[in-house]
């Protein structure tokens, strides 16, 4: 009866690692595919919601927030690389401010 139980389990197991290799997740669905930013934009611009235009276009919704992010930091006249650094030096100055100013107590 026990082995009865094991082979059945075994199969179940082996049964459900085989569906989960077959079937990619969503994240592997656009790998390797390129996003067009200006399209992505131009839903951006028409009032379309990040959401729908992930489902329209067939990409995640956080590639549509990059790509608005892409946007909004060549508009400024920055790489995306440039605009990370900026961020982070604006930060430490303004901690380093606040540990220079005194606590007045």
């Amino acid at each position: 009866m026990t082995r009865k139980i094991g082979l059945i389990v075994a199969g179940f197991a082996l049964f459900a690692m085989t569906a989960v290799a077959v079937a990619p997740g969503s994240a592997w669905a656009t790998a390797g595919k390129r996003v067009d930013c200006g399209k992505v934009m131009s839903e951006l611009k028409g009032g379309k919601k990040a959401k729908a235009i992930a489902k329209d276009l067939s990409i995640s919704t956080s590639s549509v927030y990059r790509c608005k992010k892409r946007e909004t930091a060549k508009a400024k006249g920055k790489t995306l690389k440039t605009a990370a650094k900026s961020k982070t030096t604006t930060a430490a100055k303004s901690k380093a401010t606040a540990a220079a100013t005194p606590s007045g107590h």
